[in-house]
């Protein structure tokens, strides 16, 4: 599917422990958006990324967002396409921090809009021996707590949508394989909790918005990034078509 070109700005937000690039003397190893910057700006598109704190709360990651697109793109209105976490620190942002007018459309990729049932066992079972030795070393864990259900669930009554932006979202369904290891974990908890999940979001609260897609995929997959065992069992899907579709919604609205 050949990607459109938007009249404005796309803005890509990671999620959770993410970043933009890990470099090491000028050599890039990897890329949070594996590929897909590149794919959206061949067809004219403005991309930008910013880089958000790893582990802060959603307000202080909200508030990063805001600064950056305020100094980098100024008045002009974004697109914006987030990734986990990243689209709570959206939704925020849009809601809370008076970026309504600024922002077009919010489309989220596997994001804990009710919260991740993975984060309630991940905090009830290590919050007391994790925590401390986090809070010696100065790293934030604000954003572990945000993504429980219970927060989440209060996220939500706190933090309405803004009538003249347009939400849609992606979901993805993991299948659970036995050669998935690092998946098997959290896919068992949440398929028990919540049932068809992407390895760490659920489907159920994944969707959000006037349209939900769903994606045959697990949780880095949605962003493209390799994996061999999905190489090995002929898994591995082309970006350009997922992110086209995504953009050809937009521009058909319009946009």
């Amino acid at each position: 599917m050949a990607i459109p070109k938007l009249r404005s700005p796309v803005v890509l937000v990671h999620g959770l422990l993410g970043f933009h690039r890990i470099a090491l003397g000028g050599a890039t190893f990897a890329n949070y958006f594996r590929g897909i910057p590149e794919l959206i700006e061949v067809a004219g598109n403005k991309v930008l990324i910013p880089v958000l704190s790893p582990t802060e709360s959603v307000e202080a990651r909200a508030k990063q967002l805001k600064d950056f697109i305020t100094q980098h793109v100024g008045t002009e209105p974004v697109h914006i396409v987030a990734h986990s976490m990243g689209g709570l620190d959206s939704r925020f942002m849009i809601s809370r921090l008076d970026m309504a007018e600024r922002v077009l459309t919010l489309t989220t990729l596997g994001t804990p809009h009710r919260g991740t049932s993975f984060a309630d066992w991940g905090v009830s079972r290590f919050a007391r021996i994790v925590k401390p030795f986090l809070d010696t070393i100065g790293m934030p864990t604000q954003a572990f707590y945000d993504l429980t259900r219970e927060r989440c669930k209060l996220f939500n009554a706190a933090v309405p949508d803004a009538a003249n932006v347009r939400y849609f979202s992606v979901a993805a369904k993991h299948d659970g394989h036995v050669l998935h290891v690092e998946w098997l974990l959290p896919y068992q908890i949440i398929m028990k909790e919540e049932g068809d999940n992407d390895g760490l979001v659920s489907v159920t609260s994944a969707k959000y918005g006037e349209h939900c897609d769903i994606w045959e995929d697990d949780h880095h997959g949605m962003i493209n990034w390799y994996h061999p065992v999905k190489h090995y069992r002929g898994m591995l899907r082309d970006p350009a078509e997922r992110y086209g579709s995504i953009l050809r919604r937009l521009a058909d609205l319009g946009y």
